[in-house]
């Protein structure tokens, strides 16, 4: 095997169609941008771009937007040789509306299935998974078989050697509901957290890291107050629970004591939705460095705050440089 890397992302993967119009419905847009897309996916891209050695497990439909998601990868330095094709279904496609500063609807073209849900057990290669520094799941990941089953075995495969990160990443309706969690009104959002917490559970006894926002973390632990939630997640077994505030900024809370809140990084917003997977990017160059709890917030917060004022998500991911310089400004 070959040198073991920094980090490997398992999940989502496609194809982003970004309005290039702001303030824009949908129906009403004229020109889009084509962008590599899904939340694992961007968080190794975002590693990459800090100078990480990176790859994905996922899975393409057998097409030309497949075959553009391989070239992307590699432009961006992350490893596709763990990204194969399905023959069954498509590629993914998502669309966004963009209405700044805080409102960018998503519309997933996932059906009848998305090929990074067909990712199978005996397809994965344990070994590496084993060896990389960082192994990074999400909880897209656990919504449907093959790729729960698969998801829980390279967990398993990893038994919690290095850092095992579980990005929280609650999409209610790849669970059958509709909203956010509970708080935000969602017509069914209860009910999709109940059928997704067992696994989002059993995701948890093999993990170091947990990593989300307050809807997020309620899927994991039931609970809303950001402490009390970071609390349970340390309780279910994590090392650093890390719950995201937006406005309010970010909560770290080590087992060991360590807590860290770090506030908001202001920025004009242009599309908010890359901010929270080069946050986790940023998060794995901070944890791979062995940095303490706060300047590690500060560093993933000022990443998450460039994308935020840049228009596409992978390739609006910041270099080191570009991180560095944007903290020395403020």
């Amino acid at each position: 095997m070959t040198e073991p890397y920094d980090l490997i992302t398992m999940g989502r993967i496609g194809v982003d169609l970004y309005p290039l119009q702001s303030g824009v419905p949908l129906a009403q847009v004229e020109t889009f941008g084509k962008f590599l897309g899904g939340s694992a996916t961007n968080v190794a891209v975002a590693a990459a771009r800090l100078g990480r050695r990176g790859a994905v497990i996922s899975r393409t439909g057998r097409d030309p937007f497949g075959d553009y998601i391989h070239q992307a990868l590699r432009d961006f330095g992350v490893d596709d040789r763990w990204v194969t094709a399905v023959d069954a279904y498509p590629t993914p496609v998502t669309f966004c509306e963009i209405f700044p500063p805080d409102d960018f609807p998503l519309y997933f073209y996932r059906r009848p299935k998305a090929p990074d849900l067909v990712i199978r057990p005996e397809e994965l290669d344990q070994d590496a998974i084993a060896a990389a520094r960082i192994f990074w799941v999400t909880g897209t990941g656990l919504c449907e078989e093959p790729s729960r089953s698969a998801t829980l075995a390279a967990l398993q495969a990893r038994a919690k050697v290095g850092t095992t990160v579980f990005d929280l990443d609650w999409r209610p309706m790849f669970w059958g509901g509709e909203g956010g969690a509970s708080g935000d009104g969602g017509a069914s959002g209860a009910a999709a957290m109940a059928a997704a917490r067992p696994y989002y559970e059993a995701a948890l006894r093999h993990v170091t890291v947990a990593v989300g926002n307050v809807d997020e973390a309620e899927v994991a632990t039931g609970l809303r107050e950001p402490k009390a939630c970071a609390q349970a997640l340390l309780d279910k077994g994590v090392e650093l629970a890390v719950i995201k505030q937006g406005p309010k900024g970010v909560l770290a809370v080590h087992r060991d004591g360590r807590t860290a809140e770090v506030p908001p990084t202001p920025v004009e917003v242009v599309n908010g939705l890359g901010a929270g997977d080069a946050f986790g990017g940023a998060l794995c160059h901070g944890l791979l460095a062995g940095w303490e709890l706060e300047p590690m917030m500060r560093y993933a917060n000022a990443a998450g705050a460039l994308v935020a004022g840049r228009l596409a998500c992978s390739s609006a991911m910041p270099t080191a440089d570009e991180v560095d310089a944007f903290l020395a400004s403020r």
